[in-house]
C-alpha cells in the first residue's frame, strides 16, 4: 500500500464527484451555474481546487434547507460571503479603533 505524501492540487471530475457524493452530471451542471469553480485542462477535462469540496457541502446544506432552485442558491451564496467580508471588515476596524484607545 502506498500513501500520497502531498495532497493533489486539483481533483478530476470523478474524484471530486466521489468526494462531494454528488453525481458528475450534477457537478457539470453546478459548474455551468457558476456555483462551483473548476478549471478545463487542454482535453476540456473539469479539474477543481480541494477547496471546492467544502463549497459543495455549503451548496448541498443549502439546497436541502431552503425551498429554493439552484438558479437562487447562487445568490444565497453570494450574500452569505459578502455577509462573511463585511464581518470581517467590521471586526478589523473595531480592533484597531480600540487599539488607539
Amino acid at each position: 500500500m502506498t500513501y500520497a505524501l502531498v495532497r493533489p492540487a486539483r481533483l478530476d471530475l470523478d474524484t471530486y464527484a466521489r468526494a462531494t457524493g454528488l453525481h458528475p452530471e450534477a457537478v457539470r451542471r453546478l459548474v455551468a451555474l457558476g456555483l462551483l469553480e473548476a478549471v478545463r485542462d487542454a482535453r476540456g477535462e473539469l479539474f477543481f481546487p480541494p477547496s471546492q469540496v467544502a463549497a459543495a457541502g455549503r451548496i448541498q446544506r443549502l439546497h436541502e434547507g431552503l425551498p429554493l432552485n439552484y438558479a437562487a442558491i447562487g445568490l444565497v451564496v453570494d450574500l452569505l460571503d459578502r455577509i462573511a467580508e463585511l464581518e470581517a471588515t467590521v471586526r478589523t476596524l473595531s480592533r484597531r479603533q480600540g487599539a488607539r484607545r
